[in-house]
């Protein structure tokens, strides 16, 4: 038995700056959307969420969100969706570099050797050390 996603996280990233706003874990895998909800996080609504495909159902706990089109065989996608759907992504790159700045830490990418209670200790400190970093 391997020792694989034994933790789930998750962040939460300004569109407009790319800074780390919030972060959620688990043990054990947890779908998207469901740590999502499991973590109350409460957000204004006049805020636009803007998420990837593993949060469909956002729309029905917060009005004002933005999410990409699920492609599927029949119908397949217009062009208009698919045209949205490339501008959703554009914008979510800032949330790419976001994670790949937490992953040079390397907390993500290899086995966490420590104390499981001290997990989100030590990735909260390497989140501010990265907005630090980035935006000081």
């Amino acid at each position: 038995m391997t020792d694989k996603r034994k933790f789930d996280i998750r962040l939460s990233v300004s569109l407009q700056t790319g800074e780390i706003l919030a972060l959620a874990f688990s043990n054990g895998k947890r779908h998207d959307f469901q740590l999502f909800k499991d973590s109350h996080v409460h957000v204004k609504a006049e805020t636009v969420l803007e998420a990837d495909t593993g949060y469909q159902g956002l729309a029905q706990i917060h009005s004002n969100s933005l999410l990409p089109k699920k492609r599927s065989k029949n119908p397949p996608l217009s062009k208009q969706e698919r045209k949205d759907n490339r501008k959703i992504s554009k914008k979510r790159i800032f949330i790419e570099h976001a994670i790949r700045f937490v992953k040079r830490f390397r907390i993500l990418s290899e086995r966490y050797r420590n104390r499981r209670h001290r997990f989100a200790l030590r990735f909260s400190l390497i989140a501010g050390i990265c907005n630090f970093d980035r935006f000081a």
